[in-house]
């Protein structure tokens, strides 16, 4: 345990090491990473981009907050579940057609959940544009992984900036134009997706080399290496967390669009930040299951702080811009992980860790509505801390496993 805790320890200074000296190479890519890397910016966008306009959209469609809510979990569902299956697309008809595809997907999706008369077209719209999303993102990783200059930690950190500053203008954008009229956000995303299209078309190459085909069970065969069932699981009930404090906070916060749209801008702008800053930052000086497990639990507590606090429009505000934060340290160590817990392609990897993430984060909006009108408002607060909780007890106790793995 010593020894490999020592070796994870040498080898996060070196990877930060190395990541300081080519800091400058990160901004000097080929046009090709900035075009994927643009798209993914637009992708991210949509994850929170519903945020500002849920309460306008109930309203609006006479939904209740429980129905709302599933826009969250029906682009969830799909998106994890298609994730098992994408390295399995991408090896067959190659990288940049699966990007096109999923870019494709969520330009008309978006289109459509704009043109909707009533809430449970746009769940089914949200859904489509999960199937694109799928295809997208988890190809978009492994696409920067590859070309990207400054090897696969430069890559990271640049595909982590692009979560970061997507899911920070995402709700910034819902608040903006859901100000105006709630279909305004998906229509915007449509028109920068086909923007995004339209980069990656000219700009990546399509490669010489023809893929090789991977069996469609390549992404459950993965779920058998240790380290990286350790770390979905983990990423599992960590999502629920993640996706209670962005799905279900903007009913009690009480805000308008634009007040919304402002709160999880502060919020995303903190995990762009932590991600790109801060994570390599830690990981220079302490092992990343360390890292993961104290990040998790402070997690915890300021979810507990958001519970008692979920009255407070000041202090729920502040409790959110802190998750933020946190989360960002969160999103990069899990990355950097599971890119190193096995040595399976890093597309299969991807999928599969995508895909049981984003399977945990789909149950949460849903289920936190139906606690709160069961026991309190507060309640969700602190069922996303107890599971929160359960994902820093995982890594501690895969922590072994994980040493060995890196």
């Amino acid at each position: 345990m010593v020894a490999g805790t020592t070796r994870e320890h040498t080898e996060a200074k070196e990877a930060a090491s190395t990541w300081v000296k080519e800091e400058s190479s990160i901004l000097h890519q080929p046009r090709a990473v900035w075009a994927v890397a643009f798209a993914c910016v637009i992708a991210f966008m949509g994850i929170g981009l519903v945020d500002p306009i849920l309460p306008a959209i109930s309203a609006s469609l006479d939904a209740t907050q429980t129905e709302t809510s599933l826009l969250f979990t029906s682009y969830l569902v799909v998106t994890g579940l298609t994730m098992l299956f994408t390295s399995w697309v991408s090896s067959r008809i190659g990288a940049k057609r699966t990007l096109l595809l999923g870019l494709g997907l969520i330009v008309v999706f978006a289109a459509l959940a704009g043109l909707s008369t009533n809430v449970e077209q746009v769940i089914g719209f949200r859904a489509g544009w999960g199937l694109g999303n799928a295809l997208f993102i988890s190809t978009a990783l492994a696409t920067i992984v590859g070309a990207a200059s400054g090897g696969a930690s430069s890559a990271i950190v640049l595909y982590e900036a692009a979560l970061g500053l997507g899911i920070a203008t995402g709700p910034l954008l819902g608040g903006l134009l859901g100000g105006i009229s709630w279909r305004g956000p998906f229509f915007g995303t449509a028109a920068l997706m086909a923007i995004g299209f339209i980069a990656v078309s000219v700009l990546l190459r399509s490669g010489d080399e023809r893929p090789t085909p991977m069996p469609i069970s390549a992404p459950f065969k993965a779920l058998r290496e240790p380290g990286l069932l350790v770390l979905a699981c983990a990423a599992l009930f960590y999502n629920i967390g993640f996706f209670v404090l962005l799905a279900y906070t903007p009913f009690p916060l009480g805000l308008d669009e634009m007040g919304l749209g402002l709160t999880f801008f502060g919020w995303g702008l903190g995990l762009a930040v932590t991600s790109v800053f801060l994570a390599p930052a830690l990981t220079s000086r302490w092992p990343r299951t360390h890292i993961l497990w104290t990040t998790l639990l402070l997690l915890a507590v300021d979810l507990v702080a958001a519970g008692l606090l979920i009255s407070s429009t000041p202090g729920l505000i502040t409790c959110i811009v802190v998750g933020g934060l946190l989360l960002g340290v969160l999103n990069t160590v899990l990355t950097e992980s599971v890119m190193e817990a096995t040595d399976l392609p890093r597309a299969v990897a991807s999928s599969s860790y995508s895909a049981v993430r984003f399977l945990g984060g789909a149950a949460a909006p849903p289920a936190a509505s139906a606690i709160a009108q069961a026991l309190s408002p507060g309640a969700p607060m602190y069922a996303a801390a107890v599971s929160v909780t359960i994902a820093a007890l995982i890594v501690l106790g895969g922590r072994r496993i994980l040493n060995r793995s890196h």
